[in-house]
C-alpha cells in the first residue's frame, strides 16, 4: 500500500513539474521588496512631500522640481529603474534556483507563466498611460496595485499557489487605495515593498530551505 502511495506521489510530482514553473525563489521577492522601498524613499526625499500626500496634478507643481512635467518624468524614471532592478535580481535568483534543482528556466511552464503575467501587466500599463495622459495621477497607485494583483492571480495557475495569495493581497490593497487617495506613497510602499518582503520570506522558508536540505547547497550562496 505504501509503495502505491509513493508511486502516486511521484507521478503527481512529475505532472506538477511539467505543468507548473516551480523555480521561483523567495529571495526574488525579498529583493524586489527592498528595491521598491528604496525607490519609495527616493521619491519621498526628491519630491519633498510626505507619505500621506495626494500625488495630483495640482500638488506636484509645488514640490520644487520644475512643475508637473518634470515631477511626472522623475516618477516614471524612478519606476522604470525600480522595475528593471527588481527584474534583474528576480531573474538572477530564479535562474540560480532552477540550476540548483537541475531544471531549465525556459520551458513550456515558464512560457505559460510569462504570458499569463504579461496580458494583465501590459493592459494595466496602457491604462496607466491613459491616466497620465488625462492627468489623473491620484489613481495611478491603485491602478498599478490592482493590475499587478490581477497578473499574479492569473499567473498563479502556472506556479506555486503562494503567488495567488500575494495577488489577492495586492488587489485588496489597490481597491482600498481607491478610497484613500491621500495615502498614495504609503500604499505603494506597502504593496510593492512590504508585501513582497513578507511573501519572499515565506517562500524562502517554505521552499528554498527544503532545497538546501536535499542538495546540501545554501540558497543564499
Amino acid at each position: 500500500m505504501n509503495e502505491h502511495l509513493q508511486t502516486l506521489t511521484e507521478i503527481r510530482s512529475l505532472m506538477e513539474r511539467s505543468s507548473k514553473f516551480l523555480s521561483l525563489s523567495g529571495l526574488s521577492g525579498i529583493s524586489a521588496g527592498v528595491v521598491a522601498m528604496i525607490g519609495s524613499a527616493v521619491v519621498y526625499m526628491r519630491l519633498r512631500t510626505d507619505w500621506l500626500a495626494v500625488l495630483s496634478y495640482d500638488r506636484l507643481g509645488k514640490y520644487g522640481i520644475g512643475g508637473y512635467r518634470e515631477a511626472n518624468q522623475f516618477l516614471w524614471q524612478t519606476a522604470v529603474v525600480v522595475l528593471i532592478t527588481a527584474l534583474a535580481f528576480g531573474t538572477f535568483f530564479t535562474v540560480r534556483k532552477a540550476r540548483q534543482q537541475g531544471q531549465r528556466v525556459w520551458n513550456q511552464a515558464s512560457r505559460r507563466l510569462l504570458w499569463a503575467l504579461a496580458v494583465p501587466l501590459v493592459t494595466g500599463g496602457i491604462f496607466c498611460l491613459a491616466l497620465l495622459h488625462y492627468r489623473v495621477l491620484f489613481l495611478e497607485v491603485p491602478a498599478t496595485l490592482i493590475f499587478y494583483g490581477l497578473a499574479l492571480l492569473n499567473g498563479s495557475k502556472y506556479t506555486v499557489r503562494d503567488v495567488e495569495y500575494l495577488g489577492y493581497s495586492e488587489i485588496a490593497l489597490g481597491l482600498l487605495a481607491l478610497f484613500l487617495t491621500g495615502y498614495n506613497l504609503l500604499f505603494w510602499t506597502v504593496g510593492f515593498g512590504v508585501l513582497h518582503i513578507l511573501y519572499g520570506t515565506a517562500m524562502y522558508w517554505k521552499y528554498d530551505r527544503n532545497i538546501a536540505r536535499k542538495t546540501g547547497i545554501d540558497p543564499t550562496s
